[in-house]
């Protein structure tokens, strides 16, 4: 679970590279200035939160709500 913008940051840094993209490329990806991702990769607490999901979505992450799943119980 990410409780924390540091380790959102350093998930959405694995993601990013993982894609083989750079922060320039993930920043064009989803209108924004590089300097919005290397703040959100350093874990800065001020990030707009649309944008961080944004970023996570171009980034290949999946974000859920671990509540669902706990609540749901697998599928049938």
């Amino acid at each position: 679970m990410i409780s924390t913008s540091q380790e959102f940051g350093l998930r959405l840094t694995r993601a990013r590279r993982a894609l083989g993209i750079t922060q320039r490329d993930l920043a064009l990806a989803i209108g924004v200035g590089e300097r919005f991702i290397v703040d959100l990769e350093r874990g800065k607490p001020t990030a707009q939160l649309d944008k961080a999901l944004a970023a996570a979505k171009a980034a290949g992450m999946r974000l859920v709500d671990a509540a669902d799943s706990e609540t749901n119980g697998p599928a049938s």
